[in-house]
C-alpha cells in the first residue's frame, strides 16, 4: 500500500536523494544478512532433525544458536522495512489527510519514532558493552552473547538514519507540498497496489492489457 519515491535527474546526486540511495545500500545489505540468518537457521533445523532422529546425536548448542540469531532476524531488516513502507501503519485516519495536514502527521509520527529508536540505541549499546566486558556466554554451548547484542544498536542506527531522511523529506513537503516527493513513502490505494503486483509478476504490459480489457 506504499510507494518509495525514486528521484532522478541532477538533484539525485545531492541532498535527500543522495542520502536516500547511500543509506539504501546499507539497508539492503542488512536485510540480506537477516535473510541469510533465516536460511541458515532453516538448514540447521533440518540438520538437527536428521541428527536427532537418525543418528540419535543432536547438535550441541542448537538452541543457543537459535536464540542468538533472533536479534539479526528481527532487527536487521527494520530500516529496509521502513524504507519500503512495509511496516504496520495506522492509515485509516492518516490516509484521509491531504496537503500540509498530512505532512504534519508524518512529521509528528516520524519524530516520535526517532525518539523511541534513539532511546533503544542508547540502551542497546549499554547492554552490548556490559555483555562484552563481563564475557557473557550462552547457557549450554557457552557461545559469546555480545555479537548478538551488538546487532541491536547497529540495526537501530540504520533505522534511525532512515527515519531522519524521511523526516527531512516530510518537512520539505510540508513547506511546499507542490514539490516532487523525495525520501518519503507515499500511500497507495488498493488498485495501484494490485497493478504493481501484476507488473512485478507478469511485466508492465500485462497490467496495461488487463486495464484495457475492462
Amino acid at each position: 500500500m506504499h510507494e518509495q519515491t525514486q528521484p532522478s535527474g541532477p538533484q539525485a546526486a545531492t541532498g535527500i536523494p543522495f542520502w536516500d540511495r547511500l543509506l539504501a545500500k546499507f539497508e539492503d545489505a542488512a536485510n540480506f544478512i537477516a535473510a541469510a540468518f533465516i536460511f541458515i537457521l532453516m538448514v540447521l533445523g533440518c540438520l538437527q532433525i536428521v541428527m536427532r532422529t537418525i543418528f540419535n546425536n543432536p547438535m550441541t548448542g542448537y538452541i543457543d544458536l537459535v536464540e542468538l540469531s533472533m536479534a539479526g532476524m528481527a532487527f536487521l531488516g527494520a530500516a529496509y522495512t521502513q524504507r519500503m513502507g512495509a511496516h504496520v501503519r495506522m492509515e485509516l485516519l492518516v490516509g484521509q489527510l491531504k496537503g500540509r495536514v498530512y505532512w504534519v502527521a508524518e512529521i509528528v509520527a516520524t519524530g516520535l519514532g526517532m525518539f523511541i529508536v534513539g532511546v533503544l540505541i542508547v540502551y542497546g549499546w549499554d547492554h552490548f558493552v556490559r555483555s562484552y566486558e563481563l564475557g557473557d556466554t550462552s547457557i549450554d554451548a557457552k557461545f559469546p552473547i555480545w555479537p548478538s547484542k551488538l546487532i541491536v544498536p547497529v540495526a537501530f542506527s540504520f533505522w534511525f538514519l532512515r527515519l531522519a531522511v524521511q523526516l527531512v523529506g516530510s518537512i520539505r513537503l510540508f513547506l511546499n507540498p507542490a514539490l516532487e516527493p523525495q525520501g518519503v513513502v507515499l500511500i497507495k490505494d488498493a488498485a495501484e497496489h494490485a497493478k504493481e503486483e501484476i507488473d512485478e509478476v507478469l511485466g508492465p504490459d500485462a497490467g496495461q492489457t488487463s486495464t484495457e480489457g475492462r
